[in-house]
């Protein structure tokens, strides 16, 4: 029929919309390597281990070093066997976060890890060391004396202060899900939805995407069938396209479900290890680093296809 229009087919029958001029494509892949302190971090490639150093009197793990004669050189001798051992971080923490603790004043948590983190830097220079606080200056005085890692236990809570602190001391933070009360209606996507409000706010503030870390806060603010259920979906925080730290080392759950004290948990904390590494975890924080590095690399080898310096390789050799 002459004047008639021509009928639209395939893709071009259904109208479709294109990205702002300022828009980003709004599909992160895969978390790109980032340099942290000393040393890259591939993420995929294997999974890291980050040892727990608490400088603190009242551990719930029983591994607090205040009571030591020299505090700072018993820390120090810890870092190294846990270097020793495998680990590629040393986490320092001198303000405990266990249920019920006691708070200090901000000079005394100071004072706590800020020789700590000063020797450490000095006798390992290709460890990455990490201020586990609450405290924004906490965390620029351990930066000042060479931390290179934020990890902020309240990082989703409402205060902006900590990664306003990452973001103008130009190192990366870890921001772990926590509540006051375990309240939950739907557990996994109420976690993955306070983490995604914390890494909105965290790059509103300044923070590169690549220097935002996440951790699902196993055992923080949840009862032992949310930490059991947190394990089971772990690999639903994929979604976040951001690295995944996880820490289940020693805590209650465990404990709970052996009936054993924290310090007879080793095997326990091993199977969460193993179990997180197939969900897609990749940083490990752990108390017994040697335990924990072997289970990890054994499970890469499985997952992610690592292989020791020297792997003979070949059919013959296997």
């Amino acid at each position: 029929m002459v004047g008639a229009r021509p009928e639209l087919g395939g893709g071009a029958s259904t109208p479709s919309f294109a990205l702002p001029r300022d828009a980003g494509p709004g599909l992160p892949g895969a978390p790109s390597p980032v340099r942290i302190g000393p040393r890259t971090f591939a993420w995929g490639e294997r999974t890291f281990v980050m040892g727990i150093l608490n400088v603190t009197p009242d551990s719930f793990s029983g591994d607090g070093l205040l009571a030591a004669v020299d505090p700072a050189e018993a820390a120090l001798a810890q870092a190294r066997r846990m270097v020793a051992d495998g680990a590629d971080l040393i986490d320092v923490g001198g303000a405990s976060s266990r249920p019920g603790h006691a708070p200090i004043p901000v000079g005394e948590e100071i004072a706590r890890v800020v020789p700590v983190v000063r020797a450490i830097v000095a006798e390992l220079p290709g460890t990455v060391v990490s201020i586990d606080t609450t405290s924004p200056a906490v965390a620029v005085a351990a930066v000042e004396a060479g931390a290179h890692l934020l990890n902020d236990v309240w990082g989703t809570s409402d205060d902006p202060a900590m990664a306003r602190a990452a973001a103008t001391l130009g190192v990366p933070i870890v921001l772990m899900h926590n509540r006051a009360e375990a309240r939950y209606r739907n557990l996994l996507p109420e976690v993955i939805a306070d983490l995604w409000r914390a890494l909105d706010r965290a790059l509103d503030l300044g923070v590169p995407w690549e220097h935002l870390v996440v951790d699902p806060g196993f055992g923080f603010g949840k009862t032992p069938d949310h930490n059991v259920a947190l394990l089971a979906g772990l690999d639903s925080l994929r979604v976040l396209a951001r690295p995944i730290l996880l820490g289940t080392s020693r805590k209650s759950t465990l404990g709970k479900l052996l009936d054993l004290p924290p310090d007879q948990r080793v095997e326990a904390t091993a199977a969460t290890t193993a179990l997180a590494i197939a969900a897609g975890a990749d940083i490990i924080r752990v108390h017994d680093v040697r335990e924990n590095a072997r289970t990890a690399r054994v499970a890469d080898a499985i997952l992610r296809g690592w292989r020791p310096d020297g792997w003979p390789g070949g059919a013959e050799s296997a």
